[in-house]
């Protein structure tokens, strides 16, 4: 800071730090479980450090984390690496992220929007139905807890209702977007010898249509642990040989099956950028990334039924991941597949206008080119739903938050925030009752 006392860019407003679910939280921590009452964020934030056993015990309740076996205690071995957390409890993440469809059936769980940017909604009760008769799917191929199931897909519904069909079976999820050439996917599927493979006949990006259906023959051919190939055509193709059509594995009217797992059983793989010899598979577990992505989406994200997330991200990064994790707060989730900036700059805007956004997630370098190509997002769309930018990628320079706040909004939360692949998550996230200061 140049300054001794900078000036905040925004500050929340009362009403906004009293309606912030941070805020609540933080009242029923002290009332439950010896949270400081008083001194704000930063003295929950040091009470979550100093006693991690209460915090992240007062985190699983407040979400009602439904433990179908109790947790013997929270945190077992304090050991880093190695710590274990919640042991003896078991669980389901994806039981989790369709419980709005209980009280919420028809209200849409996923809107998606491609280069037409003609939202489609998928509902609650259609997202489960499609979950429940894949999973059903997936157990009659022999598909068991811990095995490998993988996407080579962009960002679509069918991603979605895909990675939690997997988890439903206690199965371990891992994707790639189809802009991956078949050296890279392998270099990442290879290492986890999945059975399954979700994949798209090709996909639009630029207003181009992409025909991948030799790398898919290619990844057929150099994956030899394949039992079943699941074929989505996007591009209206008919499915290859030996390959199952996705219409035909999502037809069942079955209701989900949640197989109940340790809290440390793996949810998923997630790779490193591979500059360093090969990708490197990273692992998280059920219950880490349910509890976390609780704590992150519903906490410093301030995300809840009545709003819309969205994020410009492909299958390829945890960011995809972290937003379908939305649905653990009965938000719904915006699924864009295409090109950040088709047909002209301005493109993620007229998404966040389409579809009503709240929480509007994009790069720190989109905002950037978006300043220099002279977009003027709140003058050419109607964007009064979003609440929040959220940036990551890389640093927000200062000139992207004054031009966010000239730009979008006086009123603006600015989420600069930076995470890693190996949590998922961040490491310096938003918080909604602070002050955001340029830079």
């Amino acid at each position: 800071m140049s300054t001794a006392n900078p000036q905040p860019l925004w500050q929340p407003d009362p009403a906004r730090i009293a309606q912030a679910r941070i805020t609540a939280f933080q009242a029923w921590a002290a009332a439950h479980h010896g949270a400081p009452a008083d001194g704000g964020y930063a003295a929950l934030h040091r009470w979550s450090v100093d006693h991690l056993d209460a915090f992240w015990k007062a985190v699983t309740e407040w979400f009602d984390v439904r433990f179908s076996t109790p947790y013997t205690q929270v945190l077992g071995a304090r050991a880093m690496p190695g710590a274990q957390w919640f042991p003896g409890a078991t669980l389901n993440y994806a039981e989790h992220a369709l419980r709005a469809a209980e009280d919420r059936p028809d209200e849409p769980a996923l809107l998606y929007v491609d280069e037409t940017h003609e939202p489609r909604p998928v509902t609650w009760a259609e997202l489960r139905g499609q979950v429940g008769s894949l999973a059903a799917e997936l157990r009659a191929l022999g598909v068991r807890p811990g095995d490998r199931v993988s996407g080579y897909l962009p960002n679509i519904p069918q991603a979605v209702a895909a990675l939690l069909a997997t988890a439903s079976v206690g199965a371990v999820w891992t994707s790639c977007a189809p802009d991956f050439g078949a050296r890279s996917v392998l270099d990442r599927f290879q290492q986890v010898e999945p059975v399954v493979l979700f994949t798209v006949d090709g996909y639009r990006y630029g207003g181009k249509e992409h025909d991948r259906r030799e790398t898919v023959a290619e990844l057929r051919r150099e994956l030899p642990t394949l039992r079943a190939v699941v074929h989505i055509p996007l591009l209206g193709t008919e499915a290859p040989e030996g390959a199952l059509e996705w219409s035909a594995v999502t037809s069942g009217d079955t209701a989900p099956v949640f197989e109940q797992v340790p809290f440390d059983h793996p949810l998923w793989v997630l790779y490193s950028s591979g500059t360093t010899g090969l990708p490197k598979a990273i692992v998280q577990s059920q219950g880490g990334i349910l509890v976390e992505h609780l704590k992150q989406l519903g906490l410093h994200c301030d995300l809840g039924p009545e709003d819309r997330f969205f994020w410009y991200t492909s299958t390829g990064w945890m960011m995809w991941n972290f937003l379908v994790s939305g649905l653990l707060t009965g938000t719904t989730i915006v699924l864009y597949d295409g090109s950040p900036g088709y047909p002209d700059t301005g493109a993620q805007w007229k998404v966040a206008e389409r579809t009503g956004a709240t929480l509007y997630g994009t790069s720190a370098a989109y905002v950037m080119a978006c300043r220099k190509a002279g977009v003027h997002p709140s003058r050419d769309y109607d964007i009064s739903a979003v609440k929040c930018v959220a940036t990551t990628g890389s640093p927000l320079p200062p000139d992207g938050f004054r031009w966010l706040h000239d730009e979008v909004g006086e009123d603006l939360w600015i989420a600069s925030v930076s995470g890693g692949t190996d949590v998922c998550s961040c490491f310096a996230g938003g918080v909604p009752t602070l002050p955001v200061y340029t830079g």
